[in-house]
C-alpha cells in the first residue's frame, strides 16, 4: 500500500530563479540569509537527505559526501506566473496558472468596498497594502472602539480581514470572510480572502492561529483529484484544504502551528491507509519570512529540522517522504512579500534510493508527476515524473 507524505516547507526558497528581476527578487536566497544571521544554525537532518547538495542551496555551505546521504534531492523551478502560495501549491499539483492572480496595489476598487460594506451591514477601515503585524497597531484602536473591521491586502492577490477577537467573534469574523469571498470573482477577482484574528494579551496586540483561508476552487483537476478518484485518502494538513478550496481532499484538520503540523503529520504517519499526506509548515513564511526575522526563520528551519527522525521513525516501509516549498520570503529582502526562488525537494524512503541528484526541474509539476506515478493514480496534466531515476 503506498503512500506519500508531502510537507511544504512554506516559502523555504533556495535561490533566485532567473527571471527573479521581472518581480524585484535579484539576491534573494531564503535559505542562505536565514542560515547566515542565525547563530549556531545546525540542520543535521536535512542535510542528509541532501538539502545542501542541491544546487545553489545555501552557497554549498551544508554539503555532504554521497556516503553521508540518507535521501535525493534537486530544485524546481516555478513556470507559473506569480510567486504566491496558491500559484506554487497548484503548481506542485498539476496546474500551470498563466495569467497571475489579480493584485491590488492601491487597495480595492471603491465599488467593491460599498458593496461589500452594504453585505455584511458596517463600514470597513483600511483597505491598503500593509504588513499584518503592522496594521493593526496602526489601526487597532479604532476598530475597537467602533467595531469596523480591518482590511488590507499585500503585494500578492489576498484580501485580508483583521479583528479583535473580543471586538468580532471568530465565527462572525468568518461569515465577513465568506461574504468577502463571494464578492470576488470577475472583474473584483482575488486569490484568497483570509481571516486574520487577534487578541490583546499582557497589552499587545498578538494574532492567533485562528486564521483561515478562503481561496478559488482549482481550474482543473489536480493531483488530489486524481488520487482521491482512485478511492485512495488525500489527508490535508494545515491549510493545504483551504488552498485547493476542500477539492479533491478527504480528510483533512487545520494546525496552530509548524510543531503542531508536524504532531498532526506523525499521527497521519502512523494511521493505516495508501494515498497522499499534505503538510503545510506555515510559520516559515507568516511568523518569520513577512515579518522579516531571519533568525526566527533559521531556529524554525532548525526545529523541524530535529523533529525529522520522528517522522522518519514513524513511516511504514512503503511509504515516501518528500520535501519541498511553494515560493521563497527571503527574510531579509525589502519590502514584505514572498520572492521568486527555486525550491528545493528532497526524497526519502526505504524504497528510494540514496544520493541521488535530480537536478533542475523545470516544474514545480514534476513532483506532483512523480507522486501520482508512485501511488499508481491518473497522471497529473502537466509534469515529468522523476520516479524511475529514484527507485532502488
Amino acid at each position: 500500500m503506498n503512500r506519500v507524505i508531502l510537507m511544504i516547507m512554506d516559502s523555504m526558497g533556495v535561490g533566485e530563479e532567473p527571471d527573479a528581476d521581472k518581480y524585484g527578487d535579484l539576491g534573494a536566497n531564503t535559505l542562505l540569509h536565514a542560515a547566515e544571521n542565525t547563530d549556531g544554525f545546525k540542520i543535521p537532518n536535512l542535510q542528509k537527505l541532501g538539502l545542501g547538495n542541491i544546487e545553489g542551496a545555501a552557497e554549498g555551505r551544508f554539503r555532504l559526501s554521497e556516503d553521508e546521504l540518507t535521501g535525493s534531492f534537486g530544485r524546481m523551478r516555478e513556470m507559473s506566473k506569480g510567486k504566491d502560495t496558491i500559484t506554487g501549491h497548484w503548481e506542485i499539483a498539476g496546474i500551470e496558472t498563466m495569467t497571475p492572480f489579480k493584485t491590488y496595489p492601491d487597495g480595492f476598487p471603491k465599488e467593491f468596498i460599498e458593496k461589500f460594506q452594504q453585505e455584511i451591514g458596517i463600514e470597513c477601515i483600511g483597505n491598503y497594502p500593509a504588513s499584518g503585524t503592522e496594521i493593526i497597531e496602526v489601526l487597532g484602536p479604532e476598530h475597537e472602539k467602533t467595531g469596523k473591521p480591518i482590511v488590507y491586502t499585500s503585494a500578492d492577490s489576498v484580501f485580508q480581514i483583521a479583528a479583535n477577537t473580543a471586538v468580532i467573534p471568530l465565527e462572525r469574523l468568518y461569515d465577513i470572510c465568506r461574504t468577502a469571498r463571494s464578492l470576488l470573482v470577475g472583474d473584483w477577482a482575488c486569490g484568497r480572502v483570509i481571516a486574520r484574528p487577534y487578541i490583546i494579551e499582557n497589552g499587545k496586540r498578538t494574532r492567533t492561529t485562528d486564521r483561515r483561508d478562503y481561496a478559488v476552487s482549482p481550474t482543473a483537476p489536480t493531483l488530489l483529484d486524481k488520487v482521491s478518484a482512485a478511492g485512495q485518502t488525500v489527508y490535508a494538513i494545515g491549510k493545504i484544504s483551504d488552498i485547493f478550496n476542500g477539492q479533491g481532499v478527504t480528510e483533512s484538520v487545520h494546525t496552530t502551528g509548524n510543531m503542531d503540523g508536524v504532531d498532526k503529520t506523525i499521527e497521519a504517519v502512523r494511521e493505516d491507509f495508501g494515498g497522499l499526506i499534505f503538510t503545510n509548515l506555515v510559520d516559515f513564511d507568516s511568523l518569520y519570512g513577512h515579518r522579516r526575522n531571519p533568525s526566527g526563520y533559521g531556529h524554525a528551519i532548525m526545529d523541524y529540522d530535529q523533529r525529522l527522525p520522528e517522522i522518519i521513525d514513524a513511516m511504514k516501509e512503503d511509504d515516501v517522504l518528500i520535501i519541498t516549498a511553494d515560493h521563497g520570503n527571503d527574510p531579509i529582502h525589502s519590502g514584505f512579500d514572498h520572492t521568486r526562488e527555486y525550491v528545493p525537494v528532497m526524497i526519502f524512503g526505504k524504497n528510494i534510493r540514496n544520493g541521488v541528484d535530480v537536478g533542475t526541474r523545470k516544474t514545480f509539476a514534476d513532483c506532483g508527476q512523480t507522486i501520482a506515478e508512485y501511488l499508481g493514480v491518473e497522471k497529473t496534466q502537466m509534469g515529468d515524473s522523476f520516479l524511475g531515476k529514484l527507485t532502488r
